[in-house]
């Protein structure tokens, strides 16, 4: 069904403008291009961190968590402004942007659950500000409006009561952010393909 709203969508962007007068934009579709493969990039990490929380710590299924998930505080970023019948790429970005913001916050919280894998998330929290800054400054370039988002962390870290909630607690941030971006890589998808 959201596939099927991502494909029928009458998408508009710029100010009203139909998007279709950005697709023969060489420039747009490079860097459309350019972060679908970022974005890919990012997903295949997040899958290989999600797979060593199944493999070390036995967390693999997620209806068998969800009485848990009610306990816990685990932030979801709304990715609404890119699969609505009123898509607008300025807002989208937007979302992409704070969502990208949030998880890269959050992922202090697996850093913590997996210190043998601090590299691993360290890279993908690299990756994820590259590719907010690549977004900000294609949104300024097509003269959108930006929000540029503090370099310290403000955001809290979630709060475990204890070593399972925890492990829980990461294995959900994984399993939201990787929907997240699914969601993100379908809309740029669909960008480039119009």
């Amino acid at each position: 069904l959201l596939l099927g709203v991502l494909l029928w969508a009458p998408w508009q962007a710029l100010h009203g403008a139909p998007l279709m007068e950005l697709s023969g934009d060489q420039d747009f579709q490079l860097f459309l291009q350019k972060n679908l493969e970022f974005t890919r990039k990012i997903r295949e990490d997040v899958a290989a961190l999600q797979r060593v929380v199944c493999d070390t710590l036995q967390l693999c299924k997620e209806d068998e968590l969800q009485l848990m998930r009610q306990d816990l505080d685990i932030a979801q970023a709304p990715l609404v402004q890119c699969h609505k019948r009123t898509f607008q790429a300025e807002t989208c970005f937007s979302q992409i942007r704070a969502g990208l913001h949030i998880y890269h916050g959050s992922l202090a919280t697996i850093r913590d659950l997996l210190p043998g894998h601090a590299g691993l998330v360290e890279s993908l929290q690299l990756d994820m500000a590259n590719l907010s800054s690549n977004i900000q400054q294609q949104m300024e370039d097509l003269g959108l409006a930006t929000v540029t988002y503090p370099t310290e962390k403000q955001d809290p870290l979630p709060t475990f009561s204890s070593n399972l909630h925890h492990q829980v607690g990461g294995f959900f941030i994984l399993a939201n952010f990787q929907r997240f971006l699914e969601t993100a890589y379908r809309a740029l998808r669909h960008l480039a393909s119009l």
